[in-house]
């Protein structure tokens, strides 16, 4: 793998509390970060791209985030993204069919213990050198094709559509 290309949407990944998780503001992106703190040992860029929850996230910014990956010369592209419309985005990223591209957030901020970012963020790494070239969804272990997945907001967690 060539330098892998990170981009950011925010999501809860990046979120910072200011008061027992009712007041927070989408911050910078956390994953670079925690890759160094890990000493990878690959090369990586990251790409800010928003800074938003994803229930935000519009179908314009959906096109930026297509956009921006587009333009990128790396053939292997993790994004980081909130969870609630992950799964959108994913179908968005489909029609760039040249490169391996693996969506991950966090269902709990990165800057908070038993954080599950470390985990998906891993998995997701994993995931995008070794997958061929599509769009991937990468959460609570597995690997989820964007089109037989589904976030279950009550069980918090991604599960395969029945």
């Amino acid at each position: 793998m060539e330098s892998l290309c990170i981009v950011t949407t925010g999501g809860t990944i990046d979120k910072i509390y200011f008061d027992d998780k009712s007041d927070y503001q989408v911050g910078e992106p956390q994953i670079g970060r925690i890759l160094q703190e890990l000493g990878v040992a690959f090369r990586f860029d990251v790409v800010p791209v928003l800074r938003k929850d994803s229930l935000h996230i519009t179908d314009a910014d959906r096109e930026l985030v297509r956009e921006t990956i587009a333009a990128q010369p790396s053939r292997h592209v993790l994004v980081t993204h909130g969870t609630d419309s992950m799964v959108q985005t994913a179908r968005v990223l489909e029609s760039l069919t040249d490169r391996t591209i693996v969506l991950t957030g966090a269902l709990n901020p990165a800057r908070f213990r038993g954080s599950d970012a470390e985990f998906n963020i891993g998995t997701a790494v994993g995931a995008v050198q070794c997958l061929p070239p599509g769009v991937y969804i990468a959460m609570n272990g597995r690997i989820w094709n964007p089109g037989k997945v589904r976030k279950n907001v009550d069980a918090n967690r991604f599960e395969a559509l029945e």
